[in-house]
């Protein structure tokens, strides 16, 4: 659901996936949905700050309880030697995930919902908030585990199961979405520099918060509604 009025939003849980098929078959037998979630909550279970300047101002601001699809650490079965259609989602609003799962043979086919002629996962992908990944990973023989990491974290194990199905290919690119091409040649240039502003301190006198990033050297006061009116760019339809 929308978050644009709710102060709690994501970092409350409240967010998941929405799923949209595609109209023809896409070779996959196999598939599963990963929600990635870091929950800001204290032993007790009572929230605690959802954004931390320090930490914001890096690789943002983890919680103290990992959970993919509300488990903590959770076991997921995947069909032994068959190829798995895997959605991955980060619902944090503010945590950057350093996936990772060493020895894997995986291959990306969408990337935040688009399509993508299928390539090697590599040694690590950074999920950033919001963002998608659609993976096919190949499960080792029956019995034998791959751990799905942020860095170095576990976040949790890939179980192969025995099946009784023949081995398949690796599928076919998906589909491309139906938008038209760009006509990049004509096109008019702009660049954004995404920067660290370099500084977390809060003005304790104005209570405003720290400003961590800018474009093209500018700061967005979010407490500044006039902001608004004062767009970055231009964009003629």
């Amino acid at each position: 659901p929308p978050h644009v009025t709710r102060s709690d939003g994501p970092g409350g849980g409240r967010g998941g996936p929405l799923r949209i098929e595609e109209r023809e078959p896409t070779g996959f037998k196999y598939e599963k949905t990963l929600s990635l979630k870091s929950w800001h909550v204290d032993e007790e279970g009572a929230f605690v700050a959802f954004s931390v300047p320090r930490e914001a101002a890096r690789g943002g601001t983890a919680g103290r309880l990992s959970t993919i699809n509300g488990v903590s650490q959770p076991v997921i079965d995947l069909p032994a030697g068959q190829i798995t259609r895997v959605r991955l989602l980060n619902l944090d609003n503010t945590l950057t995930y350093r996936l990772n799962i060493p020895g894997v043979e995986a291959q990306i086919y969408a990337l935040d919902g688009n399509p993508v002629e299928p390539r090697p996962l590599g040694k690590e992908y950074w999920l950033g908030p919001g963002m998608r990944i659609c993976l096919a990973i190949k499960a080792p023989p029956v019995g034998e585990e791959l751990s799905l990491r942020n860095g170095p974290v576990r976040l949790a194990t890939l179980r192969s199961v025995a099946n009784t199905d023949a081995p398949t290919d690796w599928p076919p690119a998906l589909p491309p979405n139906p938008v038209a091409e760009p006509d990049l040649a004509n096109a008019e240039k702009l660049n954004f520099n995404f920067e660290w502003v370099g500084s977390v301190s809060v003005n304790v006198d104005n209570g405003k918060p720290p400003s961590l990033w800018q474009i093209n050297g500018k700061a967005w006061d979010i407490t500044d509604k006039t902001c608004a009116d004062r767009p970055i760019a231009r964009l003629e339809k």
